[in-house]
């Protein structure tokens, strides 16, 4: 039976959890932070910010506790905040070993982590999540315009509790695209540049 949660933080700080805190000596500072409160509703923040994302990663277990991490992608906008507790997504069809459906199928715990390199900020999610089968409406709504791919069925996802990691040790990388848009806005800056000093060389020479 699962011991009650006074704090939203409890669903990761376990009294185990607690006890290597107080042996380590952080327990204090974290008492302090369960008592200012994780949040449970997604803010507009998170929802702007997990609206940005084009990667996850979604961990479960099955009934003897196994756990299982399983990357989810696709264009930003793909993961949607339905409501203040409540994440979806179309779940594209990909090897097919139905590993995280059949552990949510025993056991629905789950957790999402979402990190984004270029601002060095990751999120960590703890919640339920269900897989939705045979709801076209619903998939519809959940698939990314124009995107490539085939949407097998729905993953809905509970927020028990979110927290903001600090940056420390994450290192700082840039998406493709967005590095290759900076590249082009310097090589036309260049390019004009470059014109201008061919008209100043042309005007001295006539001057």
């Amino acid at each position: 039976m699962a011991t009650p949660h006074i704090y939203a933080s409890d669903v990761a700080f376990t009294p185990t959890v607690k006890a290597i805190q107080a042996r380590k000596g952080s327990r204090q500072a974290y008492a302090r932070s369960e008592e200012r409160g994780w949040q449970q509703d997604i803010s507009p923040d998170l929802a702007a910010f997990i609206a940005a994302q084009t990667s996850v990663f979604l961990a479960t277990a099955n009934a003897e506790g196994q756990p299982y991490i399983q990357h989810r992608g696709g264009p930003a906008g793909f993961l949607n905040v339905l409501d203040r507790r409540t994440i979806g997504f179309a779940d594209f069809s990909g090897n097919r070993q139905f590993i995280s459906q059949g552990n949510l199928a025993d056991n629905n715990r789950a957790f999402l982590f979402l990190i984004d390199y270029m601002l060095r900020q990751r999120i960590k999610i703890w919640g339920e999540a269900r897989v939705v089968e045979n709801d076209p409406d619903l998939l519809a709504r959940l698939m990314p315009e124009g995107y490539k791919a085939r949407p097998e069925q729905v993953i809905l996802f509970t927020v028990s509790a979110w927290d903001a990691n600090c940056p420390q040790h994450i290192p700082q990388r840039f998406e493709a695209a967005d590095v290759a848009a900076i590249l082009s806005e310097r090589d036309k800056r260049i390019a004009t540049l470059e014109a201008e000093i061919v008209k100043l060389r042309a005007m001295n020479r006539t001057g």
